[in-house]
């Protein structure tokens, strides 16, 4: 299975029904595609849309139905459009439930660098700070390893999103969670073994005596 779509289907069952969850550029939008029928969540792009729904197939996307990083998306019968000012008053305000962000590191005691990479052009942090400040659980969807190294690192070394600590890290080969302030792995994917995450896992991980596989 394409390690994308392993990361958001297991993102998917972090979802509840009622839910406001604002999804972020990159893999976090493929979540959308995941979602169970009969589970009655509410997307938010930061743009101004509470609604969403699939990404569109190929020559069915609207012009002007975009999310925040202006990459088409779908409407759901009932979806709401408003300014980016009240937008952003829902993420600040503490409304949103879930964001699922991208990231480029997590550290050991969750903190997230997703923004910029010193010395690269970048269109600035959007709506990332306020999200990782503002929503009630904030979950990083992203490859555990790029180029070889890690992602999961003992301390980033990029420039922070937030002070906040996130709640939960997905990647192709785990789940890691942060109870006490400390990098734990909750679950392993389909396939892949403790000793495998382990060797490839900048950061020191704390493993409980039972980790189960990854339901996805």
């Amino acid at each position: 299975m394409d390690p994308q779509i392993i990361i958001a289907r297991r993102v998917a069952k972090e979802l509840r029904s009622g839910d406001l969850v604002n999804l972020g550029i990159g893999i976090p939008t493929l979540v959308a595609n995941y979602v169970p029928t009969d589970l009655n969540v509410f997307f938010q792009s930061e743009n101004g849309l509470i609604g969403t729904g699939p990404i569109p197939e190929q020559g069915l996307a609207h012009p002007t139905l975009t999310d925040a990083g202006g990459r088409p998306i779908s409407a759901l019968p009932g979806a709401s459009t408003f300014d980016s000012a009240m937008s952003f008053g829902l993420i600040r305000g503490g409304h949103v439930d879930v964001t699922v962000l991208g990231g480029l590191q997590v550290d050991a005691h969750g903190h997230l660098a997703n923004w910029m990479i010193p010395g690269k052009m970048v269109p600035g942090m959007g709506g990332a700070m306020d999200l990782v400040s503002g929503a009630k659980r904030v979950i990083v969807a992203m490859q555990h390893a790029a180029k070889g190294k890690s992602k999961i690192v003992a301390k980033c070394t990029l420039p922070l999103t937030s002070a906040r600590p996130v709640h939960l890290v997905v990647t192709e080969m785990a789940v890691i969670g942060f109870p006490d302030g400390k990098a734990t792995l909750l679950e392993t994917a389909p396939g892949v073994t403790i000793g495998e995450v382990m060797a490839v896992t900048e950061a020191d991980l704390v493993v409980t005596e039972h980790v189960p596989e990854m339901n996805i």
